[in-house]
C-alpha cells in the first residue's frame, strides 16, 4: 500500500480537513490565511474532483466546523477524540473506501503539532503517503505550528504550500479544470 511521496495525482488523494472549528480558529496564530488556503484547496476538490474528508475534535465541547467551511462541502464531518485521525475507527473506514489501493492524504487544518502532526504520523504508519499545505495548517503559536511541521517532515511527509498542491493535483495548464480553478489563484 504503500507509495513514493512524490507528485500526488487527484485519483489517489484524499483531502482531509482537520479540526476548523468554532472555539477553536479563534486563537489560531494566521488563521485568516489558515481558511483562505483551505478554501482554495476545497474549491479544488469540487472542481476536479478530489475526495475529501473532514473531521471534529470533540464537537460537543470545541463547536462544529466553522461556516465558510462547511458551505464548501456537502459531507459531514468525522467526530472524534483522539487527536490523530487515524486513531479514529470511522475515519480509518473512510480514508480506506477512499483509498483502496493505497494512496496519499493532503492535510490542511489545526492544530499542526497535534490533530494535524498525529495524523500525519498514523497515515505515515498505515503506508500512507502525506502531503502537508504548510500555509494550511497552524497553530496557537507559531512555533508550535514550525516544530510541528519540522517533526511531520523528519518522519517522511512532504511539506508544500497551497499553491504547490493545487498544481500537482491539476497537473496541465491545458485541462478545462484549471481554466475553472484560475479565479481562486488570483
Amino acid at each position: 500500500m504503500a507509495i513514493s511521496n512524490g507528485l500526488i495525482h487527484a485519483n489517489s488523494t484524499v483531502l482531509v480537513v482537520v479540526d476548523l472549528q468554532a472555539k477553536l480558529t479563534p486563537a489560531i496564530s494566521g488563521i485568516d490565511s489558515i481558511l483562505g488556503n483551505t478554501k482554495k484547496l476545497l474549491h479544488l476538490a469540487k472542481i476536479l474532483p478530489l475526495k475529501t474528508l473532514l473531521t471534529t475534535q470533540y464537537r460537543k465541547g470545541l463547536g462544529d466546523t466553522v461556516s465558510e467551511i462547511t458551505d464548501l462541502l456537502d459531507i459531514e464531518p468525522i467526530d472524534k477524540v483522539c487527536f490523530g485521525c487515524l486513531g479514529d475507527d470511522v475515519f480509518n473506514q473512510q480514508l480506506a473506501a477512499a483509498l483502496p489501493n493505497g494512496g496519499a492524504v493532503l492535510l490542511c487544518g489545526i492544530e499542526a503539532h497535534i490533530c494535524v502532526n498525529q495524523t500525519a504520523l498514523g497515515a505515515l504508519a498505515k503506508g500512507y503517503g502525506v502531503h502537508v499545505a504548510a500555509d494550511a495548517v497552524g497553530s496557537r503559536s507559531p512555533e508550535n505550528a514550525r516544530i510541528g511541521l519540522q517533526r511531520m517532515r523528519d518522519a517522511g511527509a512532504v511539506i508544500s504550500s497551497t499553491e504547490m498542491a493545487i498544481y500537482e493535483l491539476l497537473g496541465d495548464s491545458r485541462r478545462p479544470e484549471f481554466k475553472e480553478m484560475l479565479p481562486y489563484l488570483k
